[in-house]
């Protein structure tokens, strides 16, 4: 069970701007790992584009189940995690980034925030707090 990635988007009209992410993508060949970032961001962006403001949903996109929670603020969240990885966990993970993230980052700051722009360093560890690893022998 892997989690892939952990995305903040503001659905804004007409356009979905990506705010802040987290990628895990240690187990992917060196080669594909910027590839299949930019194929993360591009999904993340897509799905909640697609969404509507208050939903959650579970989407299915080639090996890899994607979690989207559009709260009815625009603020959005998106979990790239494996087939095997609990939704719950997923929902769950995103109702507490989404809280937390509205409570550091002004709503002003939402519709023309960009990953560079946006203060928010608590992705990476919760990707990491998250994360199923293997037991050891």
């Amino acid at each position: 069970m892997r989690l892939y990635s952990l995305s903040v988007l503001y659905k804004g009209d007409p356009k979905v701007h990506l705010l802040k992410t987290a990628y895990d993508v240690s187990t992917f060949n060196f080669f594909q790992r910027s590839s299949v970032q930019e194929f993360m961001t591009f999904t993340s962006q897509l799905i909640v584009e697609r969404s509507e403001l208050g939903s959650r949903a579970s989407v299915k996109e080639q090996e890899y189940l994607c979690h989207v929670y559009v709260r009815n603020d625009g603020l959005a969240g998106v979990v790239i995690a494996d087939n095997e990885y609990p939704q719950r966990v997923c929902f769950t993970l995103l109702d507490k980034v989404l809280d937390e993230f509205s409570r550091q980052v002004g709503k002003m700051d939402w519709p023309s925030g960009s990953p560079a722009t946006i203060s928010y360093a608590a992705l990476d560890g919760y990707l990491s707090k998250y994360q199923v690893r293997p037991p050891r022998d």
